[in-house]
């Protein structure tokens, strides 16, 4: 569970600068093995360049004893490229080089990792999340969703959990329902408590989610991350290998845009983009009618220009938003609902693009 004391320490740390590549000694990956006793003690590696000052491993040593509740503070210091960070990267780094950013690992026992991102808020990208997941688990997939939205974390509410996890042998348990295994933070803080945090505490708990929490064997793992292109989106991809991500978008001109900065920051960074899922695509009338509120075409138009399918276009409905309220996704509450047929059909084309049941991980190119 996400340690106060821990995101104390990475906070005060990362107001340790290294004028040398001009970046603060966390986001430049000098600071390895950071432990956060519930004593107090602290300890973590620091990795010292040939043309660093050693005056930053004074600093980040002083940094971390100003914090409230720090008893210890005991610090390695290696050159970078040394024996203990050879066995952490995949990746050497040259001596007196700032070590590269931390290489994704291969984590078989989540299955399929797939994210579900969209440019902008408001577009039901949890409400797709939410909905993909327990599509899949109705059809004897074992499935866990990663609420990784930091600063909205909707898809307890959505699913209607609102325990704290469990903690077993030192490893969380997520929470469950309609078959899904879930974990977010929503679960562990106030609901009205403010996430100001920095990139390295929300890089802590994303890593926390992925390797301490007890998912069991998966066979897919869907992310729901938070809108944009931030820090979040790349502390998924540096931390685990993800199969691929799907793009929600509504049918609006402003959503596209941000839905292709979005796609394209995937493919950046070596993630493929499986598909553009359309929410809010219609209003269908009692008549039959589709009446498009939200101007149309959208969807296609933006996996046309990137080149992936067109998975799927969900209308919207009423009363979908009350059943999310009441932790009711429309493929339970209404099952038989045009919505709720959108989401079943396209979740076939999502298992086709992703490769199957099979929980083998790919390599990805």
């Amino acid at each position: 569970m996400p340690n106060n004391l821990e995101a104390r320490v990475a906070g005060a740390l990362t107001n340790v600068r290294n004028p040398r590549v001009d970046n603060d000694v966390i986001s430049a990956g000098m600071i390895q093995d950071l432990t956060v006793g519930d004593d107090g003690r602290v300890s973590f590696t620091f990795l010292l360049g040939r043309d660093d000052s050693a005056t930053l491993v004074r600093e980040a040593r002083a940094a971390v004893r100003e914090v409230e509740g720090v008893s210890e503070v005991k610090v390695k210091v290696m050159e970078p490229g040394g024996p203990a960070e050879s066995q952490q990267s995949h990746a050497k780094a040259q001596p007196g080089s700032v070590p590269a950013p931390p290489q994704p690992d291969e984590l078989p026992n989540l299955g399929y990792v797939v994210a579900v991102s969209s440019g902008k808020g408001g577009v039901g990208k949890s409400t797709v999340a939410a909905n993909l997941a327990v599509s899949l688990a109705q059809q004897g997939l074992a499935v866990g969703i990663m609420d990784a939205d930091v600063y909205g974390p909707n898809i307890p509410r959505m699913l209607g959990v609102n325990k704290q996890p469990q903690i077993r042998d030192q490893r969380i348990v997520p929470l469950e329902a309609h078959g899904v295994k879930i974990i977010s933070l929503g679960l562990m803080i106030e609901r009205d408590a403010p996430a100001i945090w920095r990139g390295p505490i929300i890089m802590k708990i994303l890593q926390q989610f992925l390797r301490d929490v007890d998912w069991g064997q998966l066979d897919y793992l869907l992310v729901d991350l938070p809108p944009g292109t931030g820090d979040a989106q790349l502390s998924l991809v540096q931390t685990v290998q993800v199969r691929g991500a799907l793009i929600v978008t509504t049918p609006q001109e402003v959503a596209i845009g941000d839905g292709l900065r979005g796609a394209k920051m995937f493919e950046k960074v070596g993630v493929p983009v499986l598909g553009i899922i359309e929410n809010m695509s219609f209003f269908l009338a009692p008549s039959g009618e589709r009446i498009a509120i939200f101007s149309s075409g959208g969807g296609q138009r933006l996996a046309d220009e990137l080149h992936v399918p067109l998975l799927g276009q969900i209308p919207l409905q009423a009363g979908m938003t009350e059943l999310a309220d009441q932790g009711q996704p429309i493929v339970i509450g209404e099952p038989e609902s045009p919505a709720a047929k959108a989401f079943q059909e396209m979740v076939g084309k999502v298992r086709k693009k992703v490769g199957g049941k099979s929980v083998k991980l790919p390599v990805l190119g």
